[in-house]
This record gives C-alpha cells, structure tokens and sequence, in this order.
C-alpha cells in the first residue's frame, strides 16, 4: 500500500510541512516579484483595486488576482472587499508599509534585490558546495565577491541598502542594550551607509560616530550622512580592516562582518579591534549568531550556509565561540544579549 494513503493527523501536518520547506522557492518569487514591480511603494499612496495595480504595473491580466490573493494569503498584503460585489482593494499590511516602501528609509527591499538578483541562482549549486567546499559565486569563476561588487557602483548601492535593511533589523534594541552614557565615541567597522551610526547618533545625541569602510563606499555614505544625519557628527574614514589600524573610538561596532571571514579573519580583527580601544572601551559584534546547543536560530544556521556559497572560508558561529576568540584577544569580560528576531549581540570590555 502506498505511503501516502491514508495519511491523516501528525502524517498529514508532517507531510504539509515538508512540502512548505520544498516549495519555499514559490513564495519568495511571488515577493521578489512584487518588489520588483514596485507593488508595495504604489500602495504606499493608498489602497487600490486589482484592476488599478494592473495598470500601473503593467502587467497581463490573466494572473494579477492570483498574484495579488497569494500576497494577502502570505500576510504581505490586506484586502478589504467591497459589499457591493465591485472588485477589492489592496493595502500594505503595517509590516510591508514600513519596510517594502522604497521612498522609506526602512527600505528591507535591497537585501531583497540582493537575495533574488545573486543569492537565489547561487544556492541551486549548495549540493556542489558542500561537496567541494568551495565557494558557488563569482569565485568559481576567477573572480571575487567583494571586487566585483565594489567595482560597480550601481551593485554596490544595491549590497549597502540590503546591509541596511539587515543591520536596521536591531537598531532600536542596539541602541538600548549597550550604556551609551559611559561613552562618547563610536566607529562602526564596515560600516556600508552608516544608517545604523545615524540612528544611535540621533538615538544618543552626546555621541560622535565614524564609519570605516573602503574608499568605494565614501560616495553612497556621505549621501546617506546627508540624508539622515547628523551630518554634524557623522563622518567617514576609508581603509582596509585587515591592511589598516582599526579606528580609535569608545565603542567598537561589527555588525554582520566577522561571519564574511575564516577562523583566522575572526581572531585578526578581535585583536585588532582590542589594539584599537582604550581601557574599559567596549567591542560589539551583532549578527545572526548560532544557538549555543545550535538547534534553534534557523536564521544563524542558513547565514552560516550562504558563507559556504558566498565566501572562502566565512563562517557564523555561536556566542560561546565569538566570547571565546574575545577572551583570545585580551578582553578582559564578555557578555552576550539577544536583540530582536534571530539577532544577537557579543560585547567585549578592555
């Protein structure tokens, strides 16, 4: 008898979940294509019907209404039908208004772009990678992600905006769990646009921020610097992490930088970060940290997988592993916090 017959119960729900995980890929292409389009920026003017969105993002009629039920069923669109049988209209859900508005500083539609232009063609090679061991991208190719990117400018401004919505995900949290009072100085260590400096800037007004980051990203930082301020307290210093001495501040920040590097990379930049503080200066990694008992943050495992695909020797690790290479480099104390979502923190103290 077939496997499948008769499943009911448990069968049923363990059957409907491994075919969600099999069919992910559906989903993310229906909100890839929806930010591609636009879709959420033109309803941030207001609700419209099926018919109204067709037209404005120029799209064949035969799909649109599936297209759209399949956003509200996926909780990124709400639809209010109309009582008198006319068609519905369509508004962003409080979520997708904030963070999939492009006109919006909380814009998560570049690591979108991101993740739909680079990482999804990428990842059909993982069974390669983890045979081989061996980066799936450009390198496979001679080449190398962070050249490439940084050589072309309009790829680059894409990569810093889907940092900013990475980075962004934990700024409110960021900027209540470290005592801002006791310092007066901050540099954020790869700092792509700088939106997360300017947001504990205008969070803690007593402070000075510096972004560190190479040369290429000076032009779409200083327009950000502009753009968000306080421009008055904000400024850029280019250099290479590993080439260059670290920047002096109070506080140390490397959000979303220590997993692009091997075991090595980690231990190099800690030392760094340990040689460029003063005593009692503080060190703070955030990112999507691996569980301790690493069976829990999804988010951190998966990151931890795209390092395969994306980089040499890149790799995310657990708390316990970045305390360790911490207490390595000198730091005399350390703790670990969770921030929002899959995010957490390492702080380290001189």
């Amino acid at each position: 008898m077939n496997d499948l017959c008769g499943t009911r119960g448990d069968d049923a729900t363990a059957l409907d979940s491994i075919l969600r995980i099999a069919l992910g890929f559906q989903a993310s292409q229906v909100l890839f294509a929806a930010t591609r389009f636009g879709l959420f920026t033109e309803l941030a003017r207001g609700p419209l019907t099926g018919e109204e969105l067709r037209l404005r993002l120029g799209l064949h009629p035969r799909s649109v209404r599936d297209f759209l039920d399949t956003l509200v069923a996926l909780g990124l669109l709400e639809r209010e039908d109309d009582a008198g049988g006319a068609d519905g209209r369509y508004a962003n859900t409080p979520a997708t208004a904030r963070y999939l508005d492009r006109n919006k500083t909380t814009y998560l539609g570049g690591a979108l772009e991101l993740y739909d232009n680079r990482l999804y063609g990428f990842w059909g090679s993982l069974a390669d990678g983890l045979r081989t061991g061996k980066p799936q991208n450009e390198i496979k190719d001679g080449g190398d992600l962070f050249s490439a990117l940084y050589k072309d400018p309009e790829r680059l401004a894409c990569f810093q905006q889907a940092m900013t919505g990475l980075t962004m995900r934990s700024a409110d949290a960021l900027a209540e769990a470290v005592d801002w009072a006791a310092h007066r100085t901050v540099a954020d260590i790869g700092c792509a646009e700088g939106a997360l400096l300017s947001h504990l800037l205008h969070r803690h007004p007593h402070l000075r921020g510096t972004g560190f980051d190479l040369e290429a990203v000076r032009a779409n930082f200083e327009r950000n610097r502009e753009l968000r301020g306080p421009a008055e307290r904000l400024s850029f210093t280019a250099g290479d992490f590993f080439a260059d001495p670290l920047p002096r501040a109070d506080v140390l920040l490397f959000g979303h930088v220590l997993h692009d590097w091997d075991l090595d990379g980690k231990r190099t930049l800690l030392r760094k970060a340990y040689e460029a503080l003063p005593e009692g200066g503080l060190v703070v990694v955030h990112e999507s940290f691996i569980d301790d008992d690493r069976r829990e943050n999804l988010t951190g495992l998966l990151s931890s997988l795209n390092m395969l695909i994306e980089t040499t020797g890149g790799f995310d690790c657990t708390t316990a592993d970045c305390r360790g290479w911490l207490a390595e480099a000198g730091f005399r104390e350390s703790r670990a916090r969770r921030l929002a979502g899959a995010e957490s923190m390492v702080v380290g103290r001189k």
